[in-house]
């Protein structure tokens, strides 16, 4: 056997592993995530503890897997769509373990979180081609991983922040009744457990700010240009608004509830539709966009 049929036998068995490996991910995911809607139904503490110590086995598996393709890659694993998807899949559930951390028994915003990371997963294995493409031209810039890491640690900040905001305006009306649903949340954390919210927001605001300008640094080195109001670029600066006004609203004593969880909610809508959505947006409409090599 040549060399070169040896690396090509290496890099489909490594490549067999790596897809067992996403499928088992895929469905640890979906085991918390029905744990999580167990947890629901039952207003029991227990399934939603379960679902969270199986997570951690998701995250530390779906690490394991992010290693093994930047082994494959020899590069950052997230040029292409199907590895953008993974990582956004993990760096999202693992934002989420560590907020949860601080609270006792408040199990909710997990279903938004593993509802996306499974969904992520799936559409990657079941839409994306796994192969293993050498690094694209474009891709080839000292901004590449520090504008990937940025803007995907600012989404997954975000996936957190939305997921205790949406748990905070479905649990309050009940809450400021007295009616116990057994969540973990009262009136005593209630407000404190809605402060994360905000908290999360305003720490990856400054990390989706220095994505942007680093996008720009590498659209810069790849075209020629720092801005060019491409689709994606639009999208990001759509989004950047949107939690700008919302992180203004939270000062604004008429406007720092429930505006301002309309717009952090708005802001993670902009935030799925800059990453993934104005890409099928654009290939429906035939608008031209220089990221579409993602696809």
């Amino acid at each position: 056997m040549s060399n070169l049929e040896t690396i090509l036998s290496r890099d489909g068995y490594l490549l067999a592993i790596e897809i067992r490996l996403f499928w088992f991910v895929a469905l640890v995911y979906g085991i918390c995530l029905i744990l999580y809607l167990i947890h629901l139904i039952t207003k029991k503490a227990g399934p939603g503890r379960l679902g969270t110590n199986i997570l951690w086995l998701a995250v530390i598996t779906h690490a394991g897997l992010l290693i093994l393709r930047t082994f494959e890659g020899q590069r950052a694993p997230f040029q292409t769509l199907y590895e953008s998807l993974s990582w956004f899949a993990w760096s999202a559930s693992v934002t989420y373990l560590y907020v949860e951390k601080r609270w006792k028994d408040i199990f909710l915003p997990g279903i938004l979180v593993t509802a996306l990371s499974m969904g992520a997963c799936l559409y990657a294995l079941l839409a994306r081609s796994p192969a293993v493409e050498p690094l694209s031209p474009p891709l080839q810039s000292y901004w590449f991983e520090w504008h990937v890491a940025l803007a995907f640690l600012s989404y997954a900040v975000f996936v957190s922040s939305c997921s205790i905001e949406i748990v905070y305006l479905v649990i309050k009306p009940s809450v400021k009744k007295g009616l116990k649903l057994e969540y973990g949340l009262n009136t005593g954390n209630l407000e404190t457990f809605h402060r994360q919210s905000f908290r999360l927001a305003l720490f990856g605001f400054p990390l989706l700010t220095f994505g942007i300008f680093s996008g720009a640094a590498w659209a810069n080195d790849a075209w020629g240009r720092y801005w060019g109001w491409d689709p994606k670029e639009t999208w990001s600066l759509i989004t950047w608004t949107v939690f700008a006004i919302y992180l203004h609203s939270m000062s604004i004593p008429k406007w720092n509830r429930l505006p301002a969880s309309i717009f952090n909610i708005l802001g993670f809508i902009c935030m799925l539709m800059t990453f993934i959505g104005v890409n099928w947006l654009a290939r429906l409409l035939g608008i031209p966009s220089l990221h579409l090599y993602a696809m």
